[in-house]
């Protein structure tokens, strides 16, 4: 047999064995089609026993027609009651005869350590009775005359806003419960599938995009810190009070993981033409909120967020989304963001921030937040132990960048050690410091100073009253400024009090 006569051979037993196989496989197909027909082995599920009934097998097995159905949560926008993947109801229980009598047999089988739960944890969660933090100040209303609404409060000073209890925060991150917040009106309900963003002006191609579409785009995450422009200002009242604490001093700045798209990304699907130098935002409330701000900062970190600490962003924080300008100032980060319209010049707006210096230059526009550093524990409010090991731990910020260096000083000014700055370090966030201390009891004032990456440095109120070209006993009286060092007194019976201007 030749090579020729092999390869032929060997090619037809190649095809046999395919047409074979193919056979068998019909056959396969055949024969499960077959078997699924007969309703046969279709899978392992299959041959799983049968759920029993939950009537019988699970006391706490409530069925739907049972279910209060007041209790049921229902689609904010068609009213449906909602359900979950698997097709049951979404019920919250709290309050309800089902959800007393699990707390009375939870109490009678485990003694009276259990049962004890006012509410259904498992819908939101909730905190410990104990932790009693909250927000402080009013409403930010405008008072009788003024066209707003107030709410009614209990607080004897009245504050531009509701601030965060800064003294309580642990960490870098603000609880989004617990974030400051000023409103100029009434929030306002906004449907997010009816929200839109429209980009236009000096681009090429302009464009208005849904909460679908700035979902689908590419997204970051960030930490930074939200001051308003008045945070920490020593002309309010309260900042000057023996009894103030970080609290009162710093209430209207928090910080943030914010989640959205950067704002150069809607840029550069727009095209932007040149010449074009600023941008004007504004919001979709009553108060339209509307701001002028340059170019180069959309193009820089600018975002729009729609994401804040893991979850949509709340609506005293502009639900559905806000743009975040990292850094700048607080009125400047529009809520409920609706339009922004690239131009080549400043487009008029609410409020204009400038400063007056010693020889008589004026800067118009005023943007970026300056360094700031604060002491929270021990704080304005505190009783510090009665001698011995204590680490005075607190937070320092910036709008030009990350936090490089903080000191501390526990002789009243005299001198300044570097305390340990604890990570992650975020550009333009808040920054934790901790420096060691051993009290021994006598009265002392402890302060912070912080230094940016840009090389600047918080200013002691001598300083501060130099640079600004102010007698010293004006700025004590009048106050203005918010970059001031702020320091603590503690008397020997380990009282802590506001101790503004003594460094």
């Amino acid at each position: 047999m030749d090579s020729k006569e092999k390869d032929t051979k060997s090619k037809q037993s190649s095809r046999r064995r395919f047409l074979q196989g193919g056979a068998a496989l019909a056959g396969l197909v055949a024969a499960v089609g077959a078997r699924t027909a007969r309703g046969q082995g279709q899978s392992w599920r299959d041959k799983l026993p049968p759920l029993p009934d939950p009537l019988t097998f699970r006391p706490e097995y409530i069925p739907e027609e049972s279910v209060p159905k007041d209790h049921v949560l229902r689609d904010p926008w068609t009213g449906e009651p909602m359900r979950d993947e698997a097709g049951e109801l979404v019920v919250d229980w709290t309050g309800t005869p089902q959800w007393e009598a699990y707390r009375k047999n939870a109490r009678a089988a485990g003694g009276p350590r259990y049962g004890t739960m006012e509410k259904d944890p498992r819908m939101y969660g909730y905190r410990s009775r104990f932790v009693t933090t909250h927000r402080k100040g009013s409403d930010g209303g405008d008072g009788p005359g003024g066209g707003i609404p107030t709410a009614p409060n209990d607080t004897a000073v009245a504050f531009p806003s509701l601030g965060s209890p800064l003294e309580a925060q642990l960490g870098v991150i603000t609880p989004a419960s617990l974030h400051f917040w000023d409103e100029h009106g009434e929030i306002p309900e906004i449907d997010p599938r009816q929200h839109l963003l429209t980009i236009f002006g000096m681009v090429d191609r302009p464009v208005t995009l849904t909460m679908e579409d700035l979902y689908r785009l590419p997204s970051v995450s960030r930490v930074h810190f939200l001051d308003c422009n008045s945070n920490g200002t020593r002309g309010y009242r309260n900042a000057l009070q023996p009894w103030a604490s970080p609290g009162r001093i710093y209430m209207e700045g928090s910080c943030s993981e914010w989640t959205g798209v950067l704002l150069s990304t809607l840029l550069e699907m727009a095209g932007v033409q040149k010449g074009a130098k600023w941008f004007y935002s504004s919001g979709a409330d009553e108060y339209n909120q509307t701001w002028s701000l340059p170019i180069w900062k959309a193009m820089d970190d600018a975002m729009v967020a729609y994401g804040q600490n893991g979850e949509p962003v709340r609506p005293e924080q502009g639900f559905p989304i806000r743009l975040l300008v990292p850094g700048f100032r607080g009125t400047m980060n529009i809520k409920r963001l609706r339009r922004i319209k690239v131009t080549s010049e400043p487009t008029l707006f609410h409020r204009l921030y400038n400063q007056q210096y010693p020889d008589d230059k004026i800067t118009w526009f005023r943007f970026q937040h300056g360094v700031k550093s604060c002491i929270l524990r021990p704080s304005g409010g505190m009783q510090v132990p009665q001698g011995g090991f204590y680490e005075i731990r607190g937070v320092a910020w910036s709008g030009g960048g990350k936090i490089t260096k903080v000191e501390v000083t526990v002789d009243g000014g005299k001198t300044w050690k570097d305390a340990e700055i604890q990570g992650p370090v975020y550009s333009k966030a808040h920054t934790r410091f901790v420096f060691p201390w051993t009290w021994n009891g006598e009265e002392v004032t402890v302060a912070s100073r912080a230094t940016d990456e840009r090389g600047t440095t918080q200013p002691t109120t001598p300083e501060y009253a130099k640079f600004r070209g102010l007698n010293l006993d004006d700025v004590k009286l009048r106050g203005g400024g918010t970059l001031y060092i702020q320091p603590w007194k503690i008397d020997r019976g380990g009282k802590v009090t506001n101790a503004i201007y003594d460094i």
